[in-house]
């Protein structure tokens, strides 16, 4: 009960304050457009804990000496009071805060004891939501003729706060507004031009000069368009956040491109390198800005772009200036537009400190600053063209004398020129009656060279075949001997028995002296021994046959043209000729593939194997001298359009140059008489002629794979 009478008489007393408050002297509208800023009274909430009926009867308001009251950047909620009374025909006025970075804009009318709001509205609110459609804010004030309202507003910003308040009729008002939007539609447009006209430039030149500066003044642009409200209203007027977060993302941006532009325009890494990193520092600045105001520091983000901007404006006037000083002609353009662009920024903050009236005029310095800005440096690009076109005259210019000078100088040594022509031409005839001589014997002598590999090759062969052949035909010579000595004994058993049969014993007795006959002759073993011979002597005369075969299969005599043959045939056929060269150490490993039968020239082929073969022997016996190590793989294979030959060894390998100079004809490392350097030349012309490919891979000590790749004709 207690609580309850304590807080009627709260209320009660705080009632009576508020009927007991009394404005101060009114301000009289009498007609046109005036600034009410000087005539407000203003309550300074830090702390941001006044409820409204607080704010009204609070005792801490103060009188406004500003025209536009200034509050700078300030996490303050202000309370502005006034009272107004109407002398004019109109019973609806308008007030128009002109000033549209303001996150919280109440306006409340006080009636006796109510306090009745009339409209909310802010940046922080959906732009749909406005009465007027318009960048500012803008307040009905429902007043008759001769009459006093009494309103408090309250506002609140994370941007700095500047509030010029601005009391007017409905005519005067939408007067304003209009002459407003046209100046800004002239100024955008002019933007607009120079960034459509140097974009169209940079697409000729391609000069990044021009894509910095066209990015420059679309930023700056939309930079403007978002302090004045438009891109509010125009580009996102449903998405508060949007706005808020590009209020300092497009000046940002605006100050990274204005220092690319300068630093490609004036070439500053080499013509002013640390003024060049002081443009970076402060590029790094405004790019930081952006992500401030996402993490929720608002306040912080604006002081950025402020500190931002004062290095920005600081190095491009030291940057310009000291290139100036070094009459370098884009610097001067460079400077007089930033110069102008300083002036016109100076005198916006000058108006918002109030050090300079809120005015027509000097509400749109910062933004005419800017147009003329945007304009000098268009200038200065062109300049920059035509710099370059006189230079590319001059350089032609030059190029054209240096052309008549040199022009006289060949009519002069041609004269000369002539001269020793003709007594060149004389020694030039002579040396090619030499050249051709020693043509003629190069000829002779790569003939004779290639002859004697052609007789080495024939050497090899025939001493391979007399090798082969040797072993059976030595087998049959050594049979027929004891054959002839059994044949004979076995002829004198059958005269024996003979003799005793056509005797006139009796026959018991013919048959024992017949089988003591055999028995001292040993029959049954004399027997087994011709048997044993007779099978030697056709093995041995089998496997001449089967050499000879070989033989005609590796030299296929009798096949000039296109034949198809059987790669592993002819692999093995070149193996009966090198077996004399492999001696008892090197041990042959065959892994021959199920391969088709390839359309080639088949004795080609075969020189190509046994050239391959007798390198690989030849490595090998040089690598393993002594032991019996030795390996040399025969591999075949085949995939639908090729076949496949590897022909490896483990013998002593090549290096790298070896490897490159390998088909080079005349060249070899083994010793002098052992070859002429052909052999693998011509193993390399074979496989061109059939389509295909010699792959070489070899390790210096550990040996050499040749693989072979024959296509297969369908």
């Amino acid at each position: 009960m207690r609580n309850s009478f304590s807080k009627i008489i709260i209320l009660l007393v705080f009632l009576t304050g508020i009927s007991s408050y009394s404005f101060a002297q009114p301000i009289i509208y009498d007609g046109g457009r005036i600034l009410i800023g000087d005539q407000v009274f203003i309550l300074n909430d830090s702390l941001n804990r006044y409820s409204l009926g607080e704010a009204v009867s609070s005792q801490a308001f103060y009188k406004s000496k500003d025209k536009a009251p200034n509050f700078d950047i300030s996490s303050s909620t202000y309370w502005i009071k006034f009272s107004i009374q109407n002398k004019t025909k109109y019973n609806r006025l308008f007030l128009d805060l002109e000033y549209a970075l303001v996150d919280t804009c109440n306006l409340y009318r006080v009636e006796g004891n109510d306090i009745v709001l009339l409209q909310a509205m802010g940046a922080a609110q959906e732009f749909n939501k406005r009465k007027y459609k318009d960048p500012d804010f803008v307040f009905d004030i429902d007043l008759v003729k001769d009459s006093v309202g009494e309103y408090i507003l309250k506002i609140k910003s994370s941007e700095q706060l500047l509030t010029p308040l601005i009391l007017g009729n409905p005519q005067s008002i939408s007067e304003d507004k209009s002459t407003k939007d046209v100046i800004y539609g002239i100024l955008m447009g002019i933007l607009l031009v120079m960034m459509l006209y140097n974009f169209f430039v940079y697409l000729s030149t391609k000069d990044r000069s021009y894509l910095y500066y066209v990015l420059y003044i679309l930023f700056i642009g939309l930079a403007q368009v978002t302090i004045t409200g438009y891109a509010y209203k125009y580009l996102f007027p449903g998405s508060p956040a949007s706005f808020n977060f590009l209020y300092i993302t497009f000046p940002a941006l605006a100050g990274v491109f204005a220092l690319s532009f300068m630093r490609s325009f004036l070439n500053t890494a080499k013509s002013a390198p640390r003024l060049d990193k002081v443009a970076i520092f402060v590029m790094l600045l405004y790019a930081t800005a952006p992500f401030i105001r996402l993490a929720g520091n608002d306040n912080i983000s604006s002081r950025f772009i402020d500190i931002s901007g004062l290095g920005a404006v600081i190095t491009g006037l030291s940057t310009a200036g000291y290139l100036s000083v070094k009459n370098y002609r884009p610097a001067k353009f460079f400077l007089a537009a930033w110069i102008i662009f300083i002036i016109g920024m100076i005198l916006f903050v000058m108006r918002n400190l109030n050090v300079l009236p809120y005015n027509n005029y000097t509400n749109y310095t910062f933004f005419i600053g800017t147009a003329l800005e945007v304009t000098l440096l268009s200038f200065a690009l062109a300049d920059k063209i035509n710099i370059f076109k006189k230079e590319k005259e001059e350089s032609q210019a030059e190029a054209l004398r240096q052309a008549q000078i040199n022009e006289r100088m060949i009519r002069e040594q041609n004269v000369l020129l002539e001269q020793k022509v003709n007594e060149r031409t004389v020694e030039l005839r002579a040396a090619n009656d030499d050249l051709n001589q020693a043509m003629t014997d190069l000829k002779e002598a790569e003939s004779q060279l290639v002859e004697s590999e052609k007789m080495a090759s024939l050497g090899q062969l025939t001493a391979g075949i007399a090798h082969e052949i040797n072993n059976p035909i030595n087998f049959v010579t050594s049979n027929i001997k004891p054959l002839k000595r059994d044949v004979d004994i076995l002829i004198d058993a059958l005269n024996t028995i003979e003799g005793v049969g056509m005797s006139e014993i009796a026959t018991a007795e013919k048959l024992k002296q017949i089988s003591e006959y055999k028995t001292e002759i040993d029959f049954d073993y004399l027997k087994t021994e011709i048997d044993h011979l007779l099978n030697g002597i056709n093995e041995g005369a089998s496997r001449t046959a089967e050499i000879v075969k070989g033989l005609r299969i590796f030299s296929r005599l009798d096949e000039d043209d296109l034949k198809k043959a059987d790669l592993n045939e002819g692999l093995e056929a070149t193996m009966v000729l090198v077996n004399n060269l492999l001696g008892t150490k090197i041990k042959v490993i065959k892994e021959y593939g199920e391969i088709p039968l390839v359309e080639c020239y088949p004795g080609k082929l075969n020189q190509v194997f046994l050239n391959i073969m007798s390198n690989a022997i030849h490595a090998i016996a040089k690598h393993h001298p002594e032991d019996d190590l030795g390996r040399m793989t025969l591999k075949t294979w085949a995939d639908d359009k090729m076949v496949y030959i590897s022909i490896s060894d483990n013998g002593t390998g090549m290096d790298e140059h070896t490897k490159k100079k390998l088909f080079e004809p005349f060249f070899t490392t083994k010793d002098v008489g052992e070859g002429t350097g052909l052999g693998l030349s011509i193993a390399w012309n074979t496989i061109n002629k059939h389509n295909g490919q010699i792959k070489v891979n070899s390790t210096l000590g550990e040996g050499t794979e040749f693989v072979l790749e024959i296509p297969i004709m369908h």
